[in-house]
């Protein structure tokens, strides 16, 4: 019923050219073509190479996603996306690495490993330079080591800034601030160097090539770039700076996420991820534990301002609405790479699913009421009732405090969540209400739960 015919096109030597003869009615049948006679070879085509596509990725997923990131490593959302799968498929993406790394995405080891084409600031001639370089001599040692190795013209500062910052360097060196510091110094020394060589004025390194010297099988080498200055001692950046270098460069977070630290502490919200917004009913309240990465402000006709927000979390990226009775009670907490816990609802329109954001508060300042419970407490009726009543005078329509039950037995102690219907929404009253109730009750920060 398929039929693949191969014909030499006339005029021109070993050019072929490849069309596909198909039954119309098996075609409507299978599904292959539409019933208004959609171009059939085109049909054939398109089934083709979802086959192929679906095979290579079935059979050989690290290899194809690689391939994949590497096609649009020039699109932001769609690598994002990729990315997305590629940690659902288990597979590992791992940051650039100045002495593993080739010019695209590359299969290592069981993982993915970023190419330099994908980073900011590093054009071709840079990276043939690395290459070059790192073929001929070797892994390179450090910063010192490189820089006197690459071109320099091909491979100038803010090339080697924004190798730093992604993490290029982090098995070298794994302190970036340091490196940073030390660039200008090693950067103008290795290009002294360089002119010395250019005008044959070598060091007597360079002269000699080093030297070796061997004792009970070891060898040391006295090398160059070990002359190579160095800065001052600092510590390093702190993790959440060194995450927004990266997705400035990268375009997304590869080494970490700043959510991923706070996927267990979370789940005391009951947050949903937003790979499932879609799957949600329209009138429930929603929780969800974001990153903010974009925030559109917009002037509604009525000249009220409101915003539309670009957030994800690790598992999916979204769209967020902000309306003016809430933008302007919530509005000073939309700042860029905030990580923020968000309430709302969702919303479909034109096969678009949206988050309609009611409330929003800055990760590091949600509380939770810690309430302590004896044994006795935890099974009497009349103690649990007391408890009820209390919390249920705490709560209300905007409660989205949760409460969290501690029961002490001896050395055993275990944490019990009250549901929803039993949140507050203000954490100092309810404990005042708690103590005074002869439940002994603290304010917890999630982030330290």
């Amino acid at each position: 019923m398929v039929k693949i015919v191969i014909r030499k096109s006339l005029g021109e030597q070993n050019v072929y050219d490849i069309g596909v003869e198909l039954d119309h009615n098996f075609a409507i049948k299978n599904g292959l073509i539409a019933s208004n006679c959609f171009n059939k070879s085109h049909s054939t085509a398109y089934g083709y190479v979802t086959y192929q596509t679906a095979y290579l990725k079935a059979n050989f997923p690290l290899e194809y996603m690689a391939a994949l990131l590497t096609a649009n490593s020039g699109d932001t959302d769609k690598v994002q996306k990729y990315i997305s799968t590629c940690i659902s498929m288990n597979i590992q993406i791992e940051p650039p690495d100045i002495n593993r790394s080739g010019v695209d995405f590359t299969p290592v080891a069981g993982k993915i490993l970023f190419g330099f084409s994908a980073v900011r600031n590093v054009g071709q001639n840079a990276i043939a330079s690395i290459l070059e370089a790192r073929n001929e001599g070797g892994e390179f040692k450090s910063l010192g080591d490189f820089c006197d190795r690459v071109d320099l013209r091909a491979v100038n500062r803010r090339t080697l800034e924004s190798l730093i910052s992604c993490g290029a360097f982090d098995k070298i060196q794994p302190n970036r601030h340091q490196l940073i510091q030390d660039l200008p110094l090693v950067y103008e020394w290795a290009q002294s160097r360089a002119k010395d060589r250019a005008s044959g004025q070598g060091s007597i390194f360079d002269l000699l090539g080093g030297f070796n010297t061997t004792n009970t099988n070891t060898k040391t080498a006295n090398n160059a770039f070990e002359m190579a200055p160095k800065a001052q001692a600092v510590s390093d950046f702190p993790p959440q700076e060194k995450l927004r270098m990266e997705k400035e460069l990268l375009g997304f977070y590869v080494s970490d996420h700043p959510l991923k630290s706070l996927k267990q502490s979370s789940l005391v919200l009951a947050p949903i991820n937003l790979s499932q917004l879609g799957e949600q009913r329209e009138d429930t309240l929603l929780c969800a534990v974001v990153m903010l990465n974009g925030v559109k402000k917009v002037i509604t006709k009525k000249g009220d301002p409101m915003a539309i927000l670009q957030i994800e979390d690790l598992t999916s990226q979204s769209e967020a609405v902000v309306f003016p009775k809430n933008y302007e009670r919530i509005s000073s907490l939309l700042q860029v790479d905030a990580r923020l816990i968000i309430w709302g609802k969702v919303d479909r329109r034109d096969d678009q699913t949206q988050f309609i954001v009611e409330d929003a508060e800055v990760v590091d300042t949600v509380k939770l009421v810690m309430v302590e419970l004896t044994p006795l407490q935890a099974v009497n009726i009349e103690e649990r009732d007391r408890l009820r009543n209390i919390l249920k005078e705490q709560s209300g329509d905007k409660a989205k405090i949760p409460v969290i039950g501690v029961v002490q037995a001896g050395n055993s102690r275990q944490l019990v969540r009250f549901g929803r219907q039993f949140w507050v929404q203000d954490s100092l009253s309810t404990v005042i209400a708690l103590q005074n109730g002869r439940f002994p009750a603290q304010i917890k920060p999630l982030t330290g739960s």
